[in-house]
């Protein structure tokens, strides 16, 4: 029985040590000690030598088990780090030995050493001192082995093909994982040029550092006064606002743009190539604004442009051959491509978005409009249920003569003339603009089938437009000036503007020098000059568009300039009277 019992307790003793081969069911009671592992090579203070040209190098460590007690597995760690430090939980870099970490051995590949000491801040092309350590690790039990040892890193210091923007100043605060992506410009060739560029709103009294990666470990940015510098403070702004932030790792140098606004500039909007219609910021690098774009009279399209803080050297394009991609045309040259003017096929009411997020800027038009149901037969314009104009129809397309229109008036659309046919409604106000006094005065709107009524902003001379087929239409005067010159000297002309009178009548008074031409002007559209073989010199009579010059002041003074256009402004007749 004796025998039998201490059978038992010996298998029981040879299960138990076999059991201890395999950790993961290991039970840690028990005392037991582990050793430290002994380290055979690199030998203390080594140096390594990182080249470039050889960046697949592997650099090889060796050391001696360590042991347990208990005859429990272990494991291993290979850790380098800075000279000095006694915090295993975050080395510069660590890997695992061979077999899974079951090894007494274990290599680093050069470009990955190089990588990690670049991102711990270690200069390129110097020799740093620095520590590896094995790590051997049984169960929770962990022994540390240490040694000294010097790395020259690569001759040149890492660029990074990526960079993105994180800290208390932007819109992700310091969620790095959120990191803000900046875009990387090529040249023609699509070759890095090492160039970066975000649009984004940034905080004054906060600040930022651009990050290689949206992770730790990574190359950190900061720098002060438009020098960027590895590890540097992060970097702050004066004035809180959106803008446009460029990294150029070639020169180590950072530039702060502020955007006051993007806006769309062209054909398309109020004022033409002169005007400027602002969009809103959304955030996340994209801006906005609900408008109206309009093809241009006599055009089959219309053409636009966005463009930063009103100047000209900072236009964003169409890149040629794309729906909606968008490239700086000072940028473009460089990069080898194409870029066009944005076109603009149907007049309407649209969501203009602006999108400079990502690596590639975007814009997108989509149109507000539901169109009416039909193109009626015929419109009229009514005037407190009257009617005072009939509409011309060319396609879809429905346009009036130049109708002189009073603000205080209610006015309506109709299929009849007498009011009982189909109705059709703006909520649009009819001149009512930011640039009312510019030569040539012009925006989009949109109407609808319904009944309703509609007004004009202030008394002008109109003409209206409304497109079927799009729910669109647009609203067009002009704004007339005296122009007054020597004949010796058309540059130092003057050009005074003249003040719209209902109905169809514009009037200045003015001081005139004798000898001096004069023509009635809406640059350069209406040019109101004297008939063919007419008389010049007479203080009254007919005018056309296209005329010659009139000269019919002999004695300098103050006088009154007065003109009376007809709908098509093709023909007019003036007086000039001394005061």
């Amino acid at each position: 029985m004796k025998k039998y019992y201490s059978y038992i307790l010996i298998c029981l003793s040879v299960f138990g040590l076999l059991s201890c081969e395999n950790d993961d069911n290991l039970d840690p009671i028990g005392n037991w000690e582990l050793s430290q592992p002994e380290l055979i090579s690199p030998e203390e203070g080594e140096e390594l030598l990182l080249q470039e040209d050889r960046a697949n190098e592997k650099f090889y460590f060796e050391w001696q088990e360590a042991v347990s007690t208990a005859g429990f597995q272990v494991r291993y760690e290979l850790q380098i780090d800075t000279l000095g430090s006694e915090d295993h939980d975050s080395p510069i870099i660590s890997v695992k030995s061979d077999n899974n970490g079951k090894a007494t051995s274990a290599s680093i590949q050069a470009s990955d050493l190089d990588l990690a000491l670049s991102y711990a801040g270690y200069p390129a092309n110097e020799s740093s001192e620095l520590e590896w350590t094995v790590v051997a690790i049984c169960q929770d039990t962990k022994t540390y082995a240490t040694r000294t040892l010097s790395v020259t890193r690569f001759e040149n210091e890492y660029v990074p093909n990526q960079l993105f923007i994180a800290g208390s100043a932007t819109e992700v605060g310091n969620d790095i994982s959120a990191a803000i992506p900046m875009r990387h410009l090529q040249n023609a060739s699509g070759a890095s040029t090492s160039i970066f560029e975000a649009y984004t709103s940034l905080e004054a009294g906060q600040t930022f550092s651009i990050y290689s990666r949206q992770e730790l470990p990574a190359h950190i940015y900061g720098g002060e006064e438009g020098v960027i510098e590895k590890n540097g403070n992060p970097i702050a702004v004066e004035e809180s606002g959106e803008y446009r932030i460029t990294v150029n790792l070639n020169d180590n140098t950072y530039t702060l743009w502020k955007i006051e606004h993007w806006s769309i500039v062209g054909s398309v909007i109020p004022n033409a190539w002169d005007g400027d219609e602002p969009l809103e910021y959304m955030g996340n690098g994209v801006w906005e604004t609900t408008m109206f774009l309009t093809v241009p009279n006599g055009e089959t399209t219309g053409a636009f442009v966005f463009r930063a803080n009103q100047d000209w050297g900072y236009l964003l394009k169409r890149i040629q051959g794309t729906s909606n991609e968008l490239y700086m045309e000072s940028q473009a040259g460089e990069a080898g491509i194409n870029i066009e003017d944005i076109p603009l096929n149907n007049s309407g009411e649209f969501t203009v978005t602006l999108d400079l997020s990502g690596d590639t800027y975007t814009y997108n038009l989509e149109s507000n409009l539901s169109a009416p149901s039909e193109t009626p037969s015929s419109l009229f314009l009514l005037e407190n249920g009257t009617s005072i104009a009939q509409f011309s129809l060319e396609g879809d397309t429905f346009t009036s003569a130049y109708l002189p229109l009073q603000a205080g008036v209610s006015y309506s659309l109709n299929s009849a003339e007498d009011g009982t046919g189909t109705s059709y409604f703006t909520s649009n106000i009819i001149g009512a603009t930011d640039s009312p006094d510019g030569d040539s005065v012009a925006a989009g709107m949109s109407f609808v089938e319904g009944p309703g009524e509609f007004s004009v902003d202030h008394d002008q001379a109109y003409k209206l437009t409304f497109n079927f087929a799009t729910g669109s239409g647009s609203w067009q005067y002009y704004n007339l000036k005296l122009f007054h010159w020597d004949p010796s000297n058309w540059d130092g002309r003057n050009e005074f503007a003249m003040t719209y009178v209902h109905p169809m009548q514009f009037t200045t008074t003015q001081n005139l020098e004798a000898g001096y031409n004069l023509k009635f002007n809406s640059p350069w559209d209406v040019q109101f000059g004297t008939p063919e073989g007419g008389d010049n010199s007479v203080m009254s009579g007919a005018l056309v568009n296209g005329g010659g010059d009139l000269n019919p002041i002999t004695q300098s003074g103050s006088y009154q300039a007065n003109i009376t256009v007809d709908s098509t402004y093709s023909n007019a007749t003036f007086e000039i009277i001394a005061e």
